[in-house]
């Protein structure tokens, strides 16, 4: 005769599913309460009509070096040049620009014999306005110090993002790693209250109640009308997907909400058009094309992630809405490499299809390999016009061939772009040159207002890009 009694394993399998249950509806619980998200923090388009933009490459009698003055590769526009970093022979990578109160542009990136090795610092090099001249670098951070910071072992670090906070602190995010590689990553923050001369003490940003791994930043955070931040994130343990984090003035996370449909996407940067409305534009892990999502409902619910119109070699973008409510986008539009960084700017209705691209930097030789020792000339002359010795120009090359090269041939990279509108008008980019120097461009938007068709070597450059 059976027992009418459940057996163990059916008492197990009844509590297992209970449990199940009960998860999901405190999930659905915790979706159905979610408080609205307050509007978004628009920036002062008053500001904008008072903003001065100076002459390009305007040289003051104090100022030692006069920087480069370039006209882009399509002839399209002109700009002033400089490297950033001084330190010769390193990998640099990931920088990001902040505005100081004075008016001064301060950057950060990392620095190491390569990306991920355990010499990795970040480092940091404020730029006068007046001479466009950068100071001397200094590591602002080094593993030893993060770990000190928050009692745990760390591997390895990357990926600084610095921004200006609304009471005018500044706070630095960082990626770093404990164990395994980049998937297994949180995020770390800092907060400055004398723009950048000193750091308080990292703390973690816990973006889950399990492990706190696999969450990476690069995008520029953004901000909603009562002081909380949005930070765009993204995750690469077992899939990719993006994410944007609400996060008080104090470091804790209110509220995340993933983007539809963002699987194989990552590195979102998010542009703020309304008080309602934003775009989110990423790097595509297929190399296919920029992927894309939009809000009306101030980041409560995202549209499904769609493809653009712009091709994405698996690189990274960068954008900026100027306070006149100008759109731009730095990204590499080659489907299958980084040879070639261009600005894209939008439409009046914020649509950047169709946009001739601002090619910034290319490769004089597209699509093709070049041999060694043309790079090794290449690079030279390059590093020779920024005003570098003899020493730094070996040094530098060298470990541009060490992360680019192969025995015969090496590749040309133009990278990691960031996008930043200064007090005084100026659209200033930064992005990784070769490898092994950051780059800092300074240009005038409104040269973009000017009428002028679409000539040869512009049509060349829409055609190439597409």
């Amino acid at each position: 005769m059976k027992s009418s009694k459940p057996s163990f394993s059916r008492r197990m399998d009844l509590l297992a599913a209970l449990a199940l249950m009960a998860i999901f509806l405190l999930a659905g619980w915790k979706i159905a309460s979610r408080l609205p998200a307050p509007d978004f923090l628009l920036l002062s388009r008053q500001k904008a009509s008072a903003t001065r933009v100076l002459p390009i490459a305007q040289a003051t009698a104090s100022a030692a070096l006069v920087p480069v003055r370039q006209h882009s590769p399509d002839g399209r526009f002109e700009f002033d040049a400089r490297f950033v970093t001084s330190t010769p022979g390193q990998a640099v990578h990931a920088a990001s620009l902040v505005e100081l109160l004075d008016g001064r542009l301060r950057a950060v990136w990392f620095s190491g014999s390569r990306e991920g090795a355990r010499d990795v610092v970040i480092k940091t090099s404020v730029m006068d306005t007046e001479s466009l001249r950068w100071s001397e670098e200094t590591t602002l951070l080094d593993r030893q110090h993060l770990q000190q910071g928050l009692w745990r072992y760390v591997k390895k670090i990357g990926n600084p993002v610095i921004a200006r906070m609304p009471d005018d602190s500044l706070m630095l995010w960082m990626v770093n790693v404990s164990v395994g590689g980049w998937a297994g990553s949180s995020i770390t923050w800092l907060r400055s209250t004398d723009e950048g001369l000193s750091w308080g003490i990292p703390r973690r940003l816990v973006t889950s109640p399990f492990l706190n791994i696999s969450t990476l930043a690069k995008g520029a955070p953004f901000f909603y009308q009562d002081g909380q931040i949005g930070l765009p994130v993204y995750h690469e343990f077992v899939t990719k997907f993006a994410e944007i984090l609400r996060i008080s003035p104090e470091g804790r996370v209110l509220d995340k909400v993933r983007v539809p449909g963002s699987q194989t996407s990552l590195q979102p940067v998010v542009l703020v058009s309304s008080a309602s409305q934003a775009q989110i534009y990423m790097r595509s892990g297929l190399s296919t094309t920029v992927m894309a999502s939009e809000t009306a409902d101030a980041g409560k619910t995202w549209s499904a992630t769609h493809a653009t119109a712009w091709p994405n070699p698996d690189s990274a973008l960068a954008g900026v809405v100027t306070p006149a409510g100008q759109q731009w986008l730095a990204l590499n539009p080659k489907p299958k490499n980084r040879e070639m960084l261009t600005l894209l700017q939008a439409s009046a209705t914020g649509s950047f299809e169709g946009a001739i691209p601002w090619v910034v930097e290319s490769s004089p030789t597209p699509e093709t390999f070049l041999p060694v020792s043309n790079y090794e000339r290449l690079l030279s002359d390059e590093l020779q016009k920024q005003g570098a010795s003899q020493a730094q120009i070996q040094a530098d090359v060298a470990s541009a061939k060490r992360q680019l090269c192969g025995p015969a041939t090496c590749l040309q990279e133009f990278s990691y772009p960031y996008l930043l509108q200064g007090r005084d008008g100026y659209l200033h980019l930064v992005y990784t040159w070769h490898r092994s120097r950051i780059k800092h461009v300074r240009l005038d938007p409104m040269q973009a207002l000017q009428p002028d068709a679409a000539s040869p070597a512009q049509s060349h450059a829409a055609s190439a890009a597409h």
